[in-house]
């Protein structure tokens, strides 16, 4: 039995105010593999008070300094991938095989190092200075589906921009979120400038979003609870809020694409972490002439993923992550079987040779229309629906009739009709034929899908506040401009 039994608070570790403990249950064995501290209300008002007083010397290091201190944070991290890697498997689910959990992370600290190295923290409009500085304490509330690489991506930016911090893990990974705590503390973050408080969201994370001492909070989690933090945001002290919320990305393909690379890439994208991915293109809109043509290599390329250990190397599908979600998860398909939606391959019983643990077939469904439940409410499972279109209105129509905005997918073969697709589609993120993302471009969602954007430049602005600056015309002139 692993023990995590502190909290890390004004560089030490400490214990929670209340003696309290977590457990952890290893979503393959159904059964407690780890234990960790709880913090309460009292905890995270001690984090933020620590953070607090470590603002006022943190916000006016040089950029120098702080570059120095993300290249320590990425050395120390890269010395514990591998750690890193077997703990999240144990916590969540994710197999080993998916390196790009926690190797990715390290790549965005090394983005956000070279973005804050050439950011213009003071310019000129005409003569006058604009000035960008840090917001001052950040609360990074994360999730359990990334739970090393979201938590990254906002403390790095934070500490790039001069902020202090106070991180709550999700209760479904809190131990990564532990280790992630040693990392900084062995990398020399000074005290108070990181802090750590594990807790539920009912608790640390109301007592955060509701807390007068902390000036921004970043969410990354389901639209419900977003809206209860920017609820609460709003009505304590108007403070800034970040959110990254759900989503039910379409994936559009257009006559001339090339169907089979179109359905496999959807799949492959779809049911990586086991479908437990906000971007996932969980709905595929296909032409209704073409939707027999796809669906043998959907089905082909699901039958592909070897469920099992995680832990094992040639495991390439992992449970999910809690029996709340297992049980979330079989609802949905049994909700989209009881609409009348057609099964292709998957369904509700427990894969081949695995009698434990969370794990589900991966899924496919025709016949799905609009207006199913399965078509709107984001499953967050290994289940695909296909949905058939008419033509390219009609395909933009049922994409963009979702509360949600986060992902959007095109594929085609004509780039002007696809371009005319992607631009028509009301969201954050868009990839034409399966073109990868990258580190250095924004992430955020339209509607329901939340508020801000994380990641390169516009993530490290999130958390700079703006100052105009009058009189000082002489200095204007020596600044890059803000326009031009």
């Amino acid at each position: 039995m692993r023990q995590y039994p502190h909290l890390y608070i004004d560089g030490h570790w400490t214990e929670p105010t209340e003696p309290r403990e977590l457990e952890l249950v290893d979503p393959t064995r159904e059964e407690v593999f780890a234990r960790v501290a709880l913090g309460n209300a009292a905890d995270a008002d001690r984090a933020v008070a620590a953070a607090r007083r470590a603002f006022e010397s943190f916000s006016t290091t040089s950029v120098d300094d702080r570059i120095a201190l993300i290249d320590r944070v990425i050395d120390v991290y890269e010395s514990y991938i591998d750690e890193f890697s077997e703990l999240i498997a144990r916590e969540v689910g994710i197999p080993v095989a998916n390196r790009a959990q926690v190797t990715g992370p390290a790549e965005h600290m090394r983005v956000a190092r070279d973005i804050v190295r050439e950011y213009p923290f003071e310019s000129r409009v005409g003569g006058a200075i604009v000035r960008r500085e840090p917001i001052g304490v950040c609360a990074l509330i994360s999730p359990w589906n990334w739970p090393i690489q979201t938590g990254v991506i906002k403390l790095i930016y934070a500490l790039a921009a001069g902020c202090t911090i106070v991180a709550k893990p999700s209760v479904d990974s809190a131990a990564s979120g532990v280790l992630l705590a040693q990392v900084l503390h062995e990398a020399d973050v000074p005290p108070g400038v990181f802090n750590l408080v594990s807790g539920t969201g009912r608790e640390v994370g109301d007592a955060l979003s509701h807390h007068p001492g902390v000036d921004l909070i970043s969410f990354t989690g389901s639209t419900a609870a977003g809206k209860l933090v920017g609820a609460a945001a709003a009505a304590s002290t108007v403070k800034r809020v970040s959110l990254e919320l759900g989503g039910k990305s379409a994936n559009i393909v257009l006559p001339d694409a090339d169907l089979e690379r179109a359905a496999r890439w959807n799949i492959q994208r779809c049911f990586f972490n086991a479908g437990q991915s906000c971007h996932a293109p969980s709905r595929m809109l296909v032409h209704e002439s073409q939707v027999e043509q796809v669906v043998p290599f959907l089905v082909d390329e699901a039958r592909h993923y070897r469920l099992g250990d995680p832990l094992e190397s040639s495991t390439t599908m992992g449970p999910v992550v809690s029996a709340a979600q297992y049980k979330s998860v079989r609802e949905h398909i049994q909700s989209a079987l009881d609409e009348g939606a057609h099964l292709v391959t998957g369904g509700l019983e427990r894969p081949e040779g695995l009698d434990r643990g969370y794990f589900v077939q991966p899924t496919v469904f025709t016949g799905v229309t609009p207006d199913m439940t399965i078509a709107r409410e984001e499953v967050f499972g290994p289940v695909l629906t296909v949905l058939p279109y008419r033509d390219e209105d009609d395909a933009l129509r049922i994409a963009n009739d979702s509360p949600y905005g986060l992902g959007g997918y095109v594929f085609g073969g004509d780039r002007a009709k696809a371009r005319r697709v992607v631009n028509g589609l009301r969201a954050g993120r868009i990839s034409y034929n399966g073109a990868a993302t990258d580190s250095y471009t924004p992430m955020g969602g339209y509607k329901e899908s939340g508020i801000g954007r994380s990641m390169g430049r516009f993530g490290l602005e999130e958390y700079l506040e703006i100052k105009s600056v009058y009189g000082f015309e002489d200095e204007a002139q020596t600044l890059p401009p803000l326009f031009g």
